[in-house]
């Protein structure tokens, strides 16, 4: 299927396109993973394990978001609210 026809079922509101996809070779851009170690003090883990359990999520996934939401203020070059004075805006 041409890409212009896919784009049309989409719009058109087909009810089912993912029979139209080769999920099969779908690939995430730019998220290939590569595993790495960090040692952090005991009080910093269970800190983080306190947090996930708090959310519901695993301590991977909380040290992930966490370390995506820092890198992302830093690209746009803004702040934490953590950062910031306490009443400053």
């Amino acid at each position: 299927m041409k890409a212009k026809d896919f784009d049309s079922k989409f719009d058109e509101g087909a009810d089912d396109i993912i029979d139209d996809l080769d999920v099969k070779s779908a690939r995430r851009v730019n998220q290939e993973a590569k595993r790495i170690n960090v040692d952090f003090p005991v009080w910093v883990v269970e800190s983080l394990d306190r947090e996930a359990a708090r959310v519901g999520v695993t301590r991977q996934s909380i040290i992930k978001v966490w370390l995506v939401e820092r890198l992302r203020a830093e690209a746009a070059n803004k702040p934490l609210k953590s950062d910031t004075p306490s009443g400053a805006h």
